[in-house]
């Protein structure tokens, strides 16, 4: 878990994503995010996410982000 706070806090070190409990409700990630954050993951998790997984409920949190990279074949 702690690689996928690395990952999210590169992406926008200006949040601290431990303090939410969903990362697209409290405005952490947009759409243009995601792609990138789908990008970081395939790349570091050796996982292919589906577009039809592209969806917000799948990025609010870190554990569905888990969630999503061992869904996607991925290990984490």
């Amino acid at each position: 878990m702690e690689e996928i706070y690395k990952i999210l806090s590169e992406l926008r070190p200006e949040f601290d994503f431990t303090d939410s409990d969903d990362f697209v409700e409290d405005g952490y990630l947009d759409s243009f995010d995601i792609i990138s954050l789908v990008s970081a993951i395939e790349e570091k998790y050796n996982a292919k996410i589906d577009g039809l997984d592209v969806v917000p409920e799948n990025f609010c949190t870190v554990e569905a982000i888990a969630a999503l990279i061992r869904k996607s074949g991925g290990t984490i």
